[in-house]
Order: structure tokens, then C-alpha cells, then sequence
């Protein structure tokens, strides 16, 4: 018994084939980094809006506690989340002759935007 080995051809993908690939694979590996930065760009930008939100209603809180505010503007450094925060705060006379109205806004330094404001009102204590 004779066994006769049949060869079939070999068949591979063309040069044309192969850069037609490598392309839709570089177009694919673009698109997912640059999706990848962006997540990492909007999620330091929406930490940075959490933690200016509670450093504004902390010292909105702080006030709220104080057994006297005073009128006037105020600007100090605070730190939270190893970041150091500029916050800004106006105590001001409102409508109503029995309060104060506090504003609070919180920025990452002194000049640069405010990434939150916050208001709220205090009773006027009698001096």
C-alpha cells in the first residue's frame, strides 16, 4: 500500500491584505487611547469640582457655627485632598435686616477660575 501525500497549496494573506489589517488596527488602537486620555482629563476635572464643593459648604458650615459673623471679604489657603484651596468669602447684609448673606467661592489659586460658588444666609446676632 502506496500512501501518496497530497499537497495543497499554500495559500497566505497578501501584502495588500496585511496593510489593510495593520490599518484598521492603528485607527482602532488610536481611537481607544485617545477615548482613554479623555476619561482620565474629565475624571481629574470632576474631582477637582467634588473637592471645591466641600471645601465651600465646610466653611459655609464653619459660619453657620461661628457664634458671630462679621461683614467683610476674607481669602485664605485651605487644604484638602493633598491640594491647597484659595477660598474667597463676602458676608454682607441681606434683604432681610435679621441676616447675613455668606458667599463662598473656591478656586485652586488665587487667580485662576472658580470652580465653585456656594451662598447661604446666618442670622444677624445683636451687638
Amino acid at each position: 500500500m502506496v500512501s501518496r501525500l497530497v499537497r495543497s497549496p499554500q495559500r497566505g494573506f497578501t501584502l495588500l491584505e496585511i496593510m489593510v489589517a495593520l490599518g484598521i488596527f492603528a485607527t482602532l488602537a488610536a481611537a481607544v487611547l485617545s477615548a482613554g486620555q479623555y476619561v482620565v482629563k474629565q475624571t481629574s476635572r470632576i474631582e477637582e469640582r467634588v473637592f471645591s464643593t466641600w471645601v465651600a459648604d465646610n466653611r459655609l458650615n464653619e459660619l453657620h457655627l461661628q457664634p458671630a459673623v462679621t461683614l467683610g471679604q476674607r481669602q485664605q489657603t485651605v487644604s484638602m485632598g493633598r491640594r491647597q484651596w484659595v477660598l474667597r468669602e463676602h458676608v454682607s447684609p441681606a434683604n432681610e435686616p435679621r441676616l447675613l448673606r455668606l458667599d463662598v467661592e473656591v478656586s485652586l489659586d488665587a487667580r485662576g477660575p472658580t470652580l465653585h460658588r456656594a451662598s447661604g444666609w446666618v442670622s444677624r446676632h445683636a451687638d
